[in-house]
């Protein structure tokens, strides 16, 4: 099997794999029970099952990143797919000089940022008053009040999608700001002054 036909496979697999949209279910498999970094060599080898252990391990962080960062429910299931087979494809583009999971949100936002761009679509532009609106009326629009239950999720929609990347790879993920660094492609000053920025928006949104 040639690489473009390996490709083809390892997509339409990930199409089989994808749970539905509003609920990403994934086997209970913990991170500390699976060597990323032996899944990840056998992956370079060619081997599409340690892929398929791989892409189970990442769907739901990427899925919940992903949505989080966007906004664009839509598309999310197409860019953990393009992340992902990034992954497949240039294995050995990991340098060793990072986490696994830093490289590969790495290339998850990175992705985000383009589809953003390519919609012309940042959160900054939403009204915070239309926001408080569909919060406060649950049956004016039931799909988005599933999110808007969240008051969390209503909070982030206020931020650029840089600082609400810095809030969710902080708090959700765990990440530390050296890491987060990495992932945002900045300085780790910067993580800090977006983290600034982020906590001052949010306490004028709590207070409102």
């Amino acid at each position: 099997m040639n690489q473009l036909e390996m490709t083809k496979t390892m997509t339409q697999a990930m199409l089989w794999l994808v749970p539905n949209r509003n609920q990403p279910q994934i086997p209970d498999k913990s991170d500390t029970a699976v060597d990323e970094y032996a899944l990840l060599q056998r992956i370079i080898e060619g081997d599409t099952s340690a892929f398929e252990v791989f892409y189970k391990l990442y769907y739901s962080k990427l899925f919940r990143f992903i949505q989080r960062i966007t906004h664009q429910p839509e598309s999310v299931e197409e860019l953990i797919q393009e992340t992902l087979l990034v992954v497949w494809e240039k294995p050995d583009g990991f340098n060793h000089t990072s986490k696994i999971s830093t490289w590969v949100f790495g290339i998850a936002y990175n992705k985000a940022l383009k589809s953003m761009s390519k919609k012309a679509r940042r959160s900054s532009d939403v009204d915070v008053n239309d926001l408080l609106e569909t919060m406060g009326d649950p049956v004016a629009n039931p799909a988005q009040n599933l999110e808007s239950e969240d008051w969390l999720s209503c909070a982030l929609a206020i931020l650029p999608p840089d600082q609400r990347a810095v809030i969710e790879l902080t708090f959700y993920h765990g990440l530390p700001y050296q890491d987060i660094a990495k992932i945002l492609n900045c300085p780790e000053n910067t993580v800090k002054t977006r983290m600034f920025h982020a906590r001052k928006k949010l306490q004028v949104f709590a207070e409102t």
